[in-house]
């Protein structure tokens, strides 16, 4: 199989278990297999494939910024003043290696980037702006919007159902 598994590559098991790791990755294999109706060898086979195959890209805990002293978010646009693969991947590479981003988009139309940044405060806020933004002189516009309130935040990804 490819690096690029393709999701009707994936079957019912398969589907079965990305939705279950999706729920709860802490599951041990043995809860895993007998939550998703197959054998325990099967069910480490089939994690295993996945991860393998870059499906499964990590597991992690999800923390609840709330209850560990909320800080900034802050969705920020930003546009570059040159915009040639060479000046959009090195944006891109600062602001990945930027441990107060959480994700990084290249969009259109519009800005170039769309950035969700996590602060503890605005004092650490502007330290990110001073280094991201301000000392990059192709960075021409950025605008930035905080989140008052959460509404919801779920980043597990929406599976099809399995054919039967």
């Amino acid at each position: 199989m490819n690096d690029h598994v393709i999701l009707s590559a994936l079957d019912a098991v398969d589907l079965r278990l990305l939705g279950l790791l999706q729920a709860d990755a802490s599951r041990s294999n043995l809860e895993l297999a007998d939550a998703a109706h197959v054998s325990p060898a099967t069910c480490l086979r089939r994690v295993k494939r996945l991860v393998e195959t870059g499906v499964i890209a990590q597991r992690v805990a999800l923390l609840d910024v709330d209850r560990l002293g909320a800080g900034l978010t802050a969705l920020v646009e930003l546009s570059l003043d040159r915009q040639g693969a060479e000046h959009l991947e090195r944006f891109e590479a600062r602001a990945v290696a930027e441990p107060l981003v959480q994700q990084c988009y290249r969009v259109s139309p519009g800005p170039d980037f769309m950035l969700v940044v996590w602060a503890p405060d605005m004092a650490a806020y502007q330290a990110l702006v001073q280094r991201l933004f301000t000392e990059d002189a192709n960075v021409r516009n950025v605008k930035a919007f905080f989140s008052v309130k959460r509404g919801k935040f779920d980043p597990s990804i929406r599976l099809p159902a399995a054919a039967p």
